[in-house]
Parts: structure tokens; sequence; C-alpha cells
């Protein structure tokens, strides 16, 4: 058997039904979908969260809560992702970004103290929790605030 000789089984394979190619062909004029009505227009039908004109969910359940537009994302850097910067080094949020550490920085960066590190480091972010500056400083680094840069 060459690769030129391989077919599907007979059967296996049917032609595409042809619409609306004239009333010979069994599928004329209307293609199928009757005479008139929602379905039968082009671009016609229900959208899949349509729910026959009850009251759509969307406005059924209660509304709780609100959004805050003004609120300020910062990215969290942890005291145990430090540990993959040599001892002595000054590292701040393009750092970050170089080894991978944190993607984006929408607003600022903020250091947690999750973690443990062994090696002082000058660390340069936008806010650092209390434990965490006590934690650099106390392996011998120091941390440094930078001012947040506006907007979002």
């Amino acid at each position: 058997m060459k690769l030129g000789e391989l077919a599907p089984p007979r059967g296996a394979k049917k032609n595409t039904k042809r619409l609306g190619r004239g009333s010979g062909s069994g599928q004329g004029m209307t293609a199928g979908k009757g005479t008139k009505g929602q379905k039968s227009r082009s671009g016609g039908g229900t959208p899949p969260w349509f729910e026959g004109g009850q009251m759509p969910l969307q406005r059924r359940i209660p509304k709780r809560g609100f959004t805050n537009i003004f609120r300020k994302e910062f990215t969290v850097v942890n005291v145990a992702d430090l540990e993959r910067f040599s001892s002595g080094s000054e590292i701040g949020p393009l750092d970050f970004q170089s080894v991978g550490l944190v993607k984006k920085v929408p607003y600022g960066v903020k250091l947690l103290a999750n973690g443990e590190i062994d090696r002082p480091l000058t660390v340069r972010v936008h806010k650092a929790s209390a434990s965490a500056v006590q934690k650099i400083e106390a392996a011998g680094g120091k941390v440094e605030i930078i001012p947040i840069k506006e907007g979002k």
C-alpha cells in the first residue's frame, strides 16, 4: 500500500448540504429554514443567555457591595523571593521583572514578610510591611521606599 492509495472507507465521506442553490437542489428558496419567523432570518435566533422573555439571571440575582474604581493594585514580592539575588546587590522593580518575579507593575511593588532571608540586600520598593523591613534589616540589608507612580 502506498500513500497515494490511502482513502477513507466507502460511505464515510458525505457531500455537504448545498443550501439555497435553486429549487432543483431540494434546498432552494428558504434553504430548509421554513417560511418567515425569527429563526428564518439572516442573523436570526436568540443568544445563548436568552431566557424566553423571563427576567434574566443577571437581573434576578441580588446586587451587593461595590467596586472601588480608584483601587491601588500593588504587585506583591515576598522576602523568600529575594533569595535569588546575590549578596549585597541593589534591587528594584525592574530587577524583579528581569528575573521573572513579577510580570507587570500596574501601580507599585509591595514587599511582604513571607519567608526568610540570610544575606544583606538593598531593596527599593513602593511599599513594605513593617515585619518585612525588620527581616531585611536583621540580615544586614536595608529597604528604601520609592515614590508611588500616579495613575493606574
